[in-house]
Formats: structure tokens, sequence, C-alpha cells
């Protein structure tokens, strides 16, 4: 899921990717127990990253060895600790309102167990250390140590620890992890002896990135995992490295760390981050919501572009109509807001025109109706508002769901509320307030 920046993450796209068959080591040479294997890789590897990436280690790299069990607690302690409730608790608490994911599940344990499932290694920002499995695969070490030494290169150049702990806005959050786990994922399949020519190749990029997402077949607890969830950690690997991929077409790749993109719609779409230069840029709007009148606010972030077009795709199971509805995107930002009837949601998005928000509007509204099972409304030609009376079963209380699109500061933006059937909007939107870069579009 994207706002769980843990360092045990970036192990996820070096599973898949030797799972998928595609990037088997041509490596014949078994490395030995020990330190020297690690030692080797590094001294291979290093002045290779450094060529590509056009940037010298400041330091050198250090990396260390860790038995399955203390990599297991460093996971576990990451989930724990009070940023990482947090964040796991509000996300599950959003994902569930929009019925992203079951009402029952447990999203702590599950991200506990998907970041266990095969775990060979990752890079702590805090140590500035590279950890290796004991007894990791030999198929996964090259790629794994690869992986990871972009990540320590990184590291000198843009605090990584600081990127993760940009917790308030989630979508900045996960368009600078997209970058930084991208490039790391597109360096190993550059330095790979099998991959590196497929990359060459018409179409060799696409089947690469196919092969990855087929590579779950060996990871049972990630392929049984919600449709977003498993979205959500692939788009930093995949997502990223289409970015990368279009960055180093144009620009050399040492400027991309000083350069970072803003927002996953500047990661989805060319235009929004390399069209015009950074005054053209598309910056998102910044949406502040008032504290609530009635109950108590849980949790608050943004979704931005990626996630809003995850929450249609959940309902309407139509990629080009969810990736279309969700571009205009300007801005947004969502609060769950905790009552004694129960959790009400909040989510206030600004569209780049009126047009964008009133196809997010009809979308989003259809996606709302087909979440709860309920008959197509009968609606007025060029109606703004939306709303949807959930009849309470014994599994879900009744709820009301309302829509409507409004101008706010000039901006179409659209208001979108999921509360407990009876009670009045938690929070008053008359005083959301919408703060426009003084720079870019």
């Amino acid at each position: 899921m994207p706002k769980f920046v843990l360092p045990s993450r970036s192990i996820i796209a070096t599973v898949l990717l030797v799972a998928s068959g595609a990037l088997a080591s041509a490596c014949s040479d078994k490395p030995t127990a020990g330190q020297a294997p690690f030692a080797d890789l590094v001294a291979t590897y290093v002045p290779l990253i450094e060529k590509e990436m056009g940037l010298p280690f400041k330091t050198a790299p250090a990396v260390a060895q860790r038995s399955r069990d203390e990599v297991g607690a460093f996971v576990r302690k990451q989930l724990e600790s009070e940023r990482g409730r947090d964040q796991v608790a509000g996300q599950e608490a959003a994902y569930k309102l929009l019925g992203m994911i079951p009402d029952t599940l447990q999203l702590g344990a599950l991200l506990q167990r998907l970041l266990e499932e095969q775990i060979v290694g990752y890079y702590d920002p805090a140590t500035k250390v590279l950890y290796v499995v004991d007894g990791a695969p030999e198929a996964l070490l090259n790629q794994t140590v690869a992986h990871e030494l972009v990540h320590a290169l990184q590291d000198q150049y843009v605090k990584i620890d600081s990127i993760q702990a940009r917790t308030d806005d989630g979508d900045r959050q996960v368009a600078a992890q997209a970058v930084l786990e991208g490039q790391a994922v597109f360096m190993q399949l550059r330095l790979d002896p099998n991959a590196s020519p497929m990359l060459k190749m018409p179409g060799g990029w696409d089947r690469i990135r196919e092969s990855i997402r087929d590579g779950s077949v060996g990871m049972p607890v990630f392929a049984s995992a919600p449709r977003a969830v498993r979205e959500g950690l692939l788009f930093p690997y995949l997502g990223g490295a289409d970015f990368v991929r279009r960055f180093i077409n144009v620009r050399p790749e040492k400027e991309l760390l000083a350069d970072l993109p803003v927002s996953t719609k500047q990661i989805l779409n060319d235009s929004a981050y390399f069209a015009g230069g950074v005054d053209g840029r598309d910056l998102p709007v910044t949406v502040t919501l008032p504290a609530p009148k009635i109950g108590t606010l849980s949790y608050t972030n943004t979704f931005g572009a990626f996630e809003t077009r995850l929450a249609l795709l959940q309902h309407l199971k139509n990629d080009e109509l969810a990736r279309r509805a969700a571009t205009g995107v300007d801005g947004d930002r969502y609060a769950i807001v905790r009552t004694p009837q129960g959790d009400a949601l909040v989510w206030v998005s600004v569209w780049d025109s009126a047009v964008d928000a009133a196809d997010f509007l009809d979308a989003m509204g259809d996606a709302a109706r087909r979440r709860y099972e309920l008959p197509k409304p009968d609606l007025a030609p060029g109606s703004t508002t939306r709303r949807f009376d959930v009849a309470g079963t014994p599994k879900r209380k009744a709820r009301t769901v309302t829509m409507r699109l409004e101008q706010v500061s000039g901006k179409p933006v659209v208001m979108y509320m999921d509360l407990p059937a009876g009670l009045p909007a938690p929070i008053d939107l008359a005083r959301v307030t919408l703060d426009t870069p003084a720079s870019g579009r």
C-alpha cells in the first residue's frame, strides 16, 4: 500500500522480478558463506551504479547479515511504531469506508505477513546499512544487493528517512518513494545480463513489467491480498520505474534526485511533470479542511491521482474509465472523523476543469452506487449532486453518501461524504480553503 514506506518494502520488487522468471541470475559461481561474497558484489556493482546514475558514493556502503527472525522483528518495529500504527489505522479506515478492502481485514497483520513473506534484504536509512538475510537464495542475491546499493547511494543525496517521515501528504510521499524504488528497480534491470538486452528491444520494458506482475505466483500472501493492497505495493516499483525510464530519455539521470516529482499525477502523466519545464508543471492545490464540528478527527491525508484511480477501479472494474476519471485531479484531502454513530469519511478534491470535475462526479457516484449495490438514480440533466441512502444490514448500519460539485475560490471542487445515516456533516464544507501554488499551473 503506497503510504507504508518501510525500508524493508524494497524487497518486494526483487522477489517479484526473480519469481517472474525474467531475471534469473546469469552468475554461475555460488557465493560462499560470510561477508566476502557481499564485498565482491559491492565492489562489482558500486562503479557500475555510479556510472549509470552519474553520482559517486560519498562514503563506502556498509553491508551486514541478519537472520530472518531479526528481519521480522525489524518489520514489526516499523509497523508498531507510533507513526506506523497511525498510518495503518488511518489507511485501513479510509479504504474500508470506500469499500477497497473488506470490513473484516486487519491491515497491520496483512502487511506484516506481506513484508515477511520472502524477505531477502533491505537498506535501512537509520543505520545506513544494507542488510541481507542469512541464507538468501542465490538467484535473488545479486538483484537484492544491486537494488539496495542504489538506495544507499540515493540516501547520500536525499534523506530517505525524511521522505518516509512526511506522513501528512501521502500523495507527495508516494511520488518521492516511487522515484526511489523505481530508480532502484530500473537500475537492477540495467545491470542484469538477462534483463538489460530486453530493455533495448521494442516493447521489452512492457514485457518485463508484465512479467513482474505475473511473478506473484510464488508469493501466496501477496497474490491473495485485496487488489488495492497489491496495486499500492507495486506502484512505487512499476510506476516509479516507468517514470525513471521516461526521465532518463530526456534528462541526465544525475538530475533526478534533485528534482523529485511532488505528486503521483506527475509520476503518471508526462504533461504534469515534463511539459513546460519547472514553471510549467502541474502542481497540486493544497486543500485545508477545518476542524470537525462534531466527532473527533481520527486521521487526515491526501489520496492524489493514483489512489483516486484505485478507489474508482475497485468498483467500476474498468481501468481506462478509472484512469480517465482520475487524471484531472488537482489536489485533495480527506478526513476520517470518529463519532458515536460510527466513522465518517469527508473527501474534498480539486479539479483542473469543470469537465474533469463532472467526469469524476459521474464516475465516483457510479462507484459509490456499485459499492453499496444500489440501483441507478434518476438524475436530471447536468445534475451536480448525488445522494445515496444505504439501508442497514445485519453486518452494517445504515449510511448516507452525498456528493456535490461546487466552485471554491474559482476552482471546481467535488465534495464527497460517506456518513452514518442521520449524522449531519461533521466538517463545515463552506470553510474549506484552497492554496494554489504561486508557480507552475
